[in-house]
């Protein structure tokens, strides 16, 4: 991977041999490479409708209260469902579950099509397959450049929680076992 920035050589820097220039990426490109060295869990975010996504931005916001947060893109075609629901559930993926994590990365289909589910709290879809999952409130949303973020208020959790999870590393699904 090459990272490349904005910083020219001074003087100094030039008498110990230039290094040749590259050309310039733009700021989202260098972060989109970078960020594809970063490992993260693989979740499904599910809202009533039904309405879903696979999401990586998942992430623990607070403990007391106990909050939850992911990002979206403000593009993405569950944005408005998303924006309108007052209650989500978010699935974390064991690795054998690569299959609905692509389904629900699919654009412009039924993400639900085929896909077992019950209605949990306020008609939020829950996955009975996932290796874990929770339900939350929305408390939160916030427009955050191209993205927004939601927070919400744990409500419930569950799931067996004893299978390796799903990852996603430099573009791909992967997995990561404890020794």
């Amino acid at each position: 991977m090459t990272v490349t920035s904005s910083h020219t050589a001074s003087p100094a820097e030039g008498a110990r041999g230039a290094v040749p220039q590259q050309p310039q990426a733009t700021r989202a490109d260098l972060l989109r490479r970078t960020l594809r060295r970063q490992a993260n869990a693989v979740t499904v975010v599910t809202v009533p409708g039904p309405a879903g996504f696979t999401a990586t931005s998942f992430t623990s916001a607070s403990l007391e209260p106990a909050l939850v947060s992911f990002y979206l893109s403000s593009t993405a075609s569950t944005a408005a469902a998303v924006r309108a629901a007052d209650v989500f559930a978010v699935h974390l993926l064991g690795a054998e579950q690569t299959d609905l994590a692509r389904a629900f990365a699919r654009s412009g289909v039924d993400r639900f099509a085929g896909v077992d589910w019950t209605p949990g709290e306020g008609g939020v879809p829950l996955l009975p397959g996932a290796d874990a999952w929770l339900t939350a409130r929305t408390v939160q949303i916030h427009d955050v450049g191209d993205h927004f973020l939601i927070v919400g208020r744990l409500l419930s959790a569950g799931g067996p929680a004893s299978a390796a999870p799903l990852v996603h590393h430099d573009g791909a699904f992967g997995t990561f076992r404890t020794r």
